[in-house]
């Protein structure tokens, strides 16, 4: 069975630029999903998120032509793979396990303070 991730080999420029766009929509954003259309965790991640009202800025990896190479930074910084990667206030917050995880041991609303 294939991967999910592009197999073809980044270039030091793809890698720069996806690190540039992750690290600029951490810190111009309060929280940030990145998320791909088709999977289900993302969109149970971001409905909880609008069920609580808390804005978001999601990123569509899967619809980005830097997608693959956000992702890889993405795993490099975080150690991470998959999506839903979410951070809020600049924290890594993990998956959709994890935000629900925040939401009821309370850390979610101590982190969007």
């Amino acid at each position: 069975m294939g991967s999910f991730l592009s197999t073809k080999q980044l270039t030091e420029e793809e890698m720069v630029k996806a690190q540039e766009i992750v690290e600029e929509l951490i810190s111009n954003n309060k929280v940030v999903v990145f998320s791909k259309t088709y999977c289900p965790y993302c969109t149970k991640a971001k409905n909880l998120l609008k069920e609580l009202g808390i804005e978001f800025y999601a990123i569509e990896l899967d619809n980005e032509e830097q997608g693959a190479a956000i992702q890889q930074y993405l795993h490099d910084k975080t150690g991470q793979r998959t999506v839903p990667n979410i951070f809020i206030a600049g924290q890594h917050v993990g998956g959709c396990d994890s935000l629900f995880a925040a939401k009821a041991n309370g850390s979610l609303k101590k982190l969007l303070a």
